[in-house]
């Protein structure tokens, strides 16, 4: 039986499936992991395919990986091997870490004195391979590399020793969490991702705002006011924006686009903005900053554009509608059966029949009927 193996193309997405690790520079310290392709297999499990998600022991280590690991062997691109083994009834998983493919055997049934034969080809063409079942008994694995890279080809037993050492999670840094902290954003801000990538996220807040009637402001008084009222009034948000654990992606006159990896944070996030707009207008004494503000979360694609990184899609659109609906009426408004509003949910509700949005700006509390509205700016 044979199989060719490749890396599975799969849609990447930046919320829970990517995550980010940093490291010393080899111009500071050179560790054993600037050079991945040099380490033993024991460790390149540890330090680089299963990463900081996986909460590994420091000791013992390689004893339990010996656990169950039935067989491993290293191929330099264009090298063959064979292995020969024992095959338990256990479950069986041929995995090779540096491409991250695998080939399942289901190894049941009566034993068999008969050998079996596997051949397995590394290289470029990806091939899905369905589980096989064979007998315990005598297995002989031919490997092929084909790839311009070493691989590491290792028959694991996918039993509780496995799943007990894979069981221990512990939080990690996710590519969305960083993508939306604003010293990041600053540190790196045209060396997020490459100009032709395209990273789909399935669910980012996307907060919009804008200075209602910003002309007549600089027509009532005066450029150099409205320029030192408009520079402090971004100065407050982007400083709101970051204690909010959220990221300015750009601003356009004098408008705020910025994201946040919850909608809790971007409506704390535009509730503290009202209030800063007030407290600003009250030390003036006059009512030249008030702030439209539009919320909504969903799915969008991360890509850069104009040498930064930057948000596209339906989400995106759609939040900057709601901003422009808050030059309707100042209220917090949304209606009582509105599942997407309750429980401190997005600020966004939607039209059943039309799919607009309906809520009109930054907060989703429930009040009751008697309750008076409350201004956004």
């Amino acid at each position: 039986m044979s199989a060719h193996c490749a890396p599975t193309i799969i849609p990447a997405t930046l919320d829970e499936m990517v995550e980010v690790t940093f490291t010393v520079s080899p111009r500071v310290r050179k560790i054993a992991a600037h050079n991945p392709h040099e380490l033993p297999m024991a460790e390149y499990f540890r330090q680089i395919y299963w990463g900081s998600g996986v909460d590994l022991p420091e000791e013992n280590f390689e004893a339990l990986v010996e656990g169950f690991v039935l067989e491993d062997v290293e191929l330099a691109p264009g090298e063959k091997a064979v292995l020969s083994l024992q095959l338990p009834s256990e479950f069986i998983i041929v995995f090779e870490p540096v491409t991250h493919n695998a080939q399942f055997l289901d190894i049941k049934g009566e034993a068999t004195r008969e050998r079996q034969n596997l051949n397995l080809v590394f290289d470029k063409d990806h091939t899905q391979n369905q589980v096989i079942e064979m007998h315990p008994g005598p297995l002989r694995i031919a490997l092929e590399n084909r790839t311009d890279t070493r691989v590491l080809p290792t028959v694991c037993i996918a039993g509780d020793v496995l799943h007990g050492l894979l069981g221990n999670r512990r939080p990690f840094l996710t590519a969305k969490r960083l993508l939306t902290n604003q010293t990041f954003h600053d540190l790196y801000r045209t060396d997020t991702l490459d100009v032709d990538q395209r990273l789909k996220i399935t669910s980012l807040t996307f907060l919009f705002t804008d200075l209602r009637a910003s002309t007549e402001l600089y027509e009532r008084v005066g450029d150099l006011v409205a320029f030192d009222l408009v520079r402090a009034h971004f100065q407050v948000l982007h400083e709101i924006v970051a204690a909010e654990t959220g990221a300015v992606v750009k601003t356009i006159g004098d408008a705020v686009m910025a994201t946040f990896p919850t909608p809790d944070r971007a409506v704390a996030a535009a509730l503290r903005m009202r209030d800063a707009m007030q407290a600003l207008n009250q030390k003036s004494e006059r009512e030249d900053l008030i702030l439209k503000i539009g919320v909504h979360t969903g799915p969008c694609i991360a890509v850069t554009m104009n040498e930064r990184q930057d948000y596209f899609g339906q989400t995106v659109n759609i939040a900057s509608r709601v901003q422009g609906l808050s030059d309707l009426a100042g209220d917090l408004r949304h209606r009582r059966g509105c599942r997407r509003c309750q429980g401190g949910g997005p600020a966004v509700c939607q039209e059943p029949e039309t799919g607009l949005p309906q809520c009109r700006a930054a907060a989703s509390r429930e009040r009751s009927p008697s309750t008076p509205s409350r201004k956004v700016g």
